[in-house]
């Protein structure tokens, strides 16, 4: 009976949601059943037993990743990423799946504020959970440089290697590195990568800082191979500690790890930090939407304490630090593209990864990486650069220089990578 009732429910769901493509799934009692709506994605999946059927209604948000990564939940002839899509695009396109979603994601934004209290001993745990897994993971499906975060695609048909550069040279062009032996302060530093490009290719000096001790070693590692070890120094550090003032400040993909309820003192760090005349460029991940919730099982296996926020959670913290935004600018796709290289190059690593840890982490970040591509591809993430300033001559007044910036770059050094 459980059983029955559980299909009966399933079912129901299913053909309220199913307007897009075709979804067909085979239930544990080898029975099939088929949904369709107008042309679109299709995809096939099976349960393999009623547990996990009662489990994913009752939180799907939470439950469906569980119940394949524990393979309760397993795709027929397709990837991951085909279901994920057929089953996003839907939801996506119905007033029933968004309310169903919506139902069982309300107690998120109730309780979002104690979810990403982030002192720093909780943000270290956390910092610890993600970036101190097997630093050979990540040479596995990263570029050569490590960048862990949004590549930037010019033209749309760059190698990851080329959109990662791309990413750093137009990052510093927004920083206005345009003399050297201007001091940098990278939060966030991951391996060094950043940090490295901007003392090499631009003539800074940069202190970069993490709370991973793995990104630590590494980038120690890298400047000393390199011999910039005189003009990248790393050190192991909460962003709320640091007193020390420099000429420019940058945040790459760190700020997703701050926290509603401490975007305040990031600010006031930011501001505390930069020279008078300085510039600073925030690079995070965003919603194209009204403030949410951390989806819940990303939060509990791949990111906890995370947080992607709005843009006016973000722009209301600035005002209140008193910085002035100088550029905002919205990438859009840009981190769907580079997802897309990262999951491509998981999958064909997949044997080596496996190796390293077991097929359910595996199957954990294949979930991981193929929910967070259809998240900028089929929903509202996007990635937000603010630059941001304490006096209105800090940058031009025009968009120009940064275009030219990046060729100029790229003349000085166009084999590098």
């Amino acid at each position: 009976m459980p059983g029955l009732v559980g299909r009966m429910l399933m079912d129901q769901l299913l053909r309220r949601i199913t307007v897009m493509g075709r979804l067909t799934v085979r239930w544990p009692d080898s029975s099939i059943s088929s949904y369709a709506g107008v042309p679109g994605p299709e995809a096939a999946f099976e349960f393999t037993d009623w547990r996990t059927v009662w489990r994913v209604l009752r939180n799907p948000s939470l439950r469906l990743g569980e119940a394949y990564m524990d393979d309760g939940f397993r795709p027929v002839d397709r990837p991951i990423y085909d279901v994920l899509d057929a089953l996003i695009t839907n939801v996506a396109a119905t007033t029933n799946g968004r309310f169903f979603v919506a139902m069982h994601d309300a107690y998120g934004k109730l309780t979002r504020r104690f979810a990403q209290f982030n002192p720093a001993g909780r943000s270290r745990r956390n910092v610890a959970h993600h970036y101190d897994l097997n630093g050979r993971l990540y040479s596995l499906f990263l570029d050569r440089d490590r960048q862990y975060s949004c590549a930037y695609f010019p033209r749309g048909d760059e190698t990851l290697e080329e959109a990662q550069l791309a990413k750093k040279r137009h990052i510093a062009a927004k920083l206005r590195l345009d003399r050297p032996d201007l001091s940098v302060l990278d939060i966030g530093c991951g391996w060094g990568g950043l940090a490295l490009t901007l003392a090499r290719e631009f003539g800074a000096r940069v202190t970069g800082i993490t709370l991973s001790t793995e990104q630590l070693n590494e980038a120690r590692a890298r400047a000393e191979a390199e011999g910039l070890q005189d003009r990248v120094t790393f050190e192991l550090m909460d962003y709320r500690a640091m007193h020390r003032s420099f000429d420019r400040i940058v945040s790459v993909g760190m700020f997703e790890h701050v926290g509603v309820g401490h975007y305040r003192q990031f600010f006031e760090t930011v501001k505390r930090c930069l020279a008078a005349d300085g510039v600073a460029l925030l690079h995070t991940i965003g919603r194209n939407e009204v403030p949410g919730a951390t989806n819940p099982w990303l939060a509990k296996y791949i990111f906890p304490g995370g947080y992607c926020p709005a843009l006016s959670e973000v722009l209301r913290a600035i005002e209140k630090s008193r910085l002035l935004t100088t550029d905002i600018e919205v990438l859009r796709l840009h981190y769907a593209e580079t997802l897309r290289h990262w999951r491509r190059r998981f999958a064909a690593n997949r044997d080596a990864i496996s190796a390293i840890y077991d097929e359910r982490f595996c199957r954990m970040f294949e979930f991981y990486l193929a929910g967070s591509e259809l998240a900028f591809r089929r929903e509202n993430m996007v990635v937000f650069q603010i630059q941001l300033a304490r006096e209105q001559t800090a940058a031009p007044l025009t968009r120009d220089y940064i275009g030219v910036a990046e060729q100029q770059a790229a003349a000085r050094a166009p084999a590098s990578a």
